[in-house]
């Protein structure tokens, strides 16, 4: 073999060591990517979920409030038409 034979092979050799070094980093990178992209998923779906309880306790205390205000106005009639019963 001449020196310009084995100075190609090595080259070539060279060339595909490279190639897997970026192939293999290229992968690492994806795994912290992909692991980025799930706790950011996470942390929206806490957040919906958080949102949508407090969306729920709100649409509650507003009901009860609509309860007890019905329930003071019935009671405020009935105190109205007893009184006016009684004279």
């Amino acid at each position: 073999m001449t020196s310009e034979a084995l100075r190609k092979i090595l080259v070539a050799g060279a060339a595909v060591a490279a190639l897997s070094v970026v192939a293999c980093k290229g992968n690492a990178n994806n795994d912290v990517a992909n692991a980025a992209a799930a706790e950011s998923a996470a942390a929206s779906d806490a957040m919906a979920a958080a949102s949508a309880a407090e969306a729920a306790t709100a649409a509650a205390a507003s009901d009860a409030a609509m309860a007890t205000s019905a329930a003071m106005s019935a009671a405020g009639a009935a105190a109205s038409g007893a009184a006016a019963a009684n004279k």
